[in-house]
């Protein structure tokens, strides 16, 4: 079989590479869109002209259906291989894509009153089932696909790309391991701490922000230790999104024999455009031993330990 061929533009990869995501536009149409949010008011409960009757602002509904992202969003799916650093590295189940819809409809206390980035308290980066490493396959890339569009203001995710080079810096500096609220392993609250003060005082010192708006049917691919919170919506925008979830067969790995970069999406031996991000971030051209998991005895245990 001949290799597939890069979708992304030099522009889109650099772009990946030094703000650490992307936007893919009109990766699917507002006809798929609708199909899959055709039921969305009935399952709320709610109605879409009638906001006293939008009693939660944000809700994260179960999955009822699921579609083939290759086949739904072939140019995002292409484009999710290629930064991973080809299909055979991105696991099949990373190919569905769950109609678990995440609708932000904001609140009357929100409404009109804009909130600086700096000020929102759900700072996190995903993965709340895992231990993280720097080399962790298990968020192998963040996917948020616009099921509405999303103008400014009007209940877009907000990314802070300046908090990446700490994160990562973070993770590689403890080696055992750290929990999804970047507690160190060996410390009291490292399976216990559940709030988010870690990335929310990152946030505050932070000055460069992105809000994640555009039109149905675009696709935002992040790199998997960007920094997001959901925003207040003060506008009041109905805003549908979800988050299909990237994980890898094997670790990153920052110490590849091949020091070339693999920026096809049909494999190869090259680092991928992920893991060029993270190296990037860290100011490393490669890190002996890797620098995640495989390069810490003390890391014992399962990953999820």
């Amino acid at each position: 079989m001949a290799p597939e061929q890069p979708v992304l533009t030099d522009a889109e990869k650099e772009h990946f590479l030094v703000h650490g995501w992307v936007k893919i536009p009109a990766a699917f149409t507002r006809e798929q869109a609708a199909a899959v949010t055709k039921d969305v008011w009935t399952r709320l409960g709610m109605s879409p002209t009638d906001k006293a009757t939008w009693t939660q602002g944000r809700i994260h509904m179960p999955a009822h259906a699921t579609v083939d992202c290759a086949t739904f969003a072939p140019r995002a799916w292409a484009a999710i291989c290629e930064l991973c650093g080809g299909a055979d590295r991105v696991t099949d189940h990373s190919r569905q894509w769950r109609d678990s819809l995440i609708v932000n409809l904001g609140t009357p206390a929100a409404a009109d009153k804009p909130v600086r980035p700096q000020d929102l308290d759900g700072w996190h980066v995903d993965g709340d089932f895992f231990v993280h490493y720097l080399d962790s396959p298990e968020q192998g890339l963040l996917v948020i696909p616009l099921f509405t569009d999303i103008v400014p203001g009007g209940g877009g995710t907000v990314l802070c790309p300046d908090a990446l080079p700490h994160v990562a810096r973070w993770l590689r500096d403890h080696p055992a391991g750290v929990s999804p609220r970047m507690v160190p392993r060996g410390q009291p609250d490292f399976a216990t701490e559940r709030n988010l003060d870690w990335y929310n005082a990152l946030t505050s010192r932070a000055e460069t922000f992105v809000e994640a708006t555009g039109a149905c049917g675009d696709v935002y691919l992040l790199h998997p230790l960007m920094m997001h919170s959901a925003s207040t919506n003060p506008l009041r925008r109905v805003r549908i999104i979800t988050n299909p979830p990237v994980s890898l067969k094997e670790p990153f790995c920052f110490d590849r024999d091949d020091s070339t970069s693999n920026t096809s999406n049909s494999g190869g031996g090259g680092y991928s455009l992920v893991e060029r991000a993270t190296l990037r971030a860290l100011g490393e051209d490669r890190l002996a031993g890797g620098g995640g998991k495989a390069s810490c005895p003390s890391a014992s245990g399962c990953r999820s330990a």
